[in-house]
């Protein structure tokens, strides 16, 4: 995966990661908060933890404790975040690694996790595959985002990911709900309803990001093919005509509209993405507009 020029780094480093409806945790961190009212004076101490901006360190209790404590603000609040990566043989696609949407979804969920790093937010990256999911954090400090990226470099897309399990598993499993964003193609078996409730049901609060390929959402393909499921092995004869493929981008659509109108009713951030787009111009402007980052 390609690694974040220092220009990169630096603009997303003016990001925050914005969460309405998710609970601020009781730790705090860098995180300005939006209540009104609130004062920047001392509020209390917590332990340092790596990647924290050592310019808040308490020299002082240092010295007498020789313990390092951070300085907390009463303004200050930090979040948690949560990244899920689909990591499925379909999102391994296709080859050309400027379209793949496995490569996408790691770059992608690579600056989103920066940006939570660097406001000391408190981050959790996990790849969901076949084999259940591998998990990264949680972790504070922009300091860990090196270690971010060795993570994510491992990701491998192979088999089938059911996201109903493996939401309902993780809605389970994690400790702290906050801001969780979902990166994937949404080809799975049953589709992702459940596991969505199961998430909501524990107080998350969810940015669904839709990644598909451009030549999913137009073929540019015609003919007599046979087409074979990447992750089952099955296949299909079928001829692509004008009207076939007419039929199938009306299909896609569709799709794309009910997930979206799903994602309305339940106040889930339903942001589609196709991979020829510019991943910086997502995250800079796009996710801006739809009030995920500021």
């Amino acid at each position: 995966m390609q690694r974040f020029d220092e220009a990169t780094l630096r603009k997303l480093e003016q990001l925050t990661l914005v969460a309405d409806q998710a609970r601020v945790g009781a730790l705090k961190g860098d995180r300005r908060s939006r209540k009104r009212g609130s004062s920047v004076e001392f509020a209390d101490y917590r332990n340092y933890t790596r990647g924290d901006d050592l310019r808040r360190l308490d020299w002082n209790v240092y010295a007498r404790l020789e313990r390092p404590f951070i300085k907390l603000l009463e303004e200050e609040e930090d979040l948690a975040v949560h990244l899920l990566i689909d990591a499925s043989a379909s999102m391994d696609w296709p080859d050309d690694d400027r379209l793949n949407k496995l490569v996408y979804a790691l770059r992608l969920g690579a600056a989103l996790a920066h940006v939570g790093l660097a406001t000391g937010d408190l981050v959790s990256v996990a790849l969901l595959g076949r084999r259940g999911a591998r998990s990264w954090g949680p972790f504070r400090g922009r300091g860990n985002t090196l270690n971010l990226l060795h993570f994510l470099e491992t990701a491998v897309g192979e088999g089938i990911t059911d996201l109903n399990l493996s939401l309902r598993d993780y809605a389970l499993r994690a400790r702290r709900p906050g801001l969780l964003f979902l990166l994937s193609d949404l080809l799975t078996p049953d589709g992702v309803k459940s596991g969505l409730s199961a998430l909501q049901a524990r107080g998350y609060e969810i940015g669904l990001l839709h990644i598909l390929s451009p030549d999913e959402l137009d073929p540019p393909l015609s003919g007599d093919l046979k087409l074979i499921d990447v992750e089952t092995g099955r296949d299909a004869e079928i001829t692509l005509d004008v009207s076939t493929l007419r039929a199938y981008r009306d299909r896609v659509q569709a799709w794309m509209a009910e997930l979206a109108a799903d994602c309305r009713a339940r106040a889930v951030h339903y942001v589609p993405v196709a991979t020829d787009a510019p991943w910086e111009k997502l995250v800079l402007h796009t996710l801006r507009s739809q009030g995920v980052v500021k």
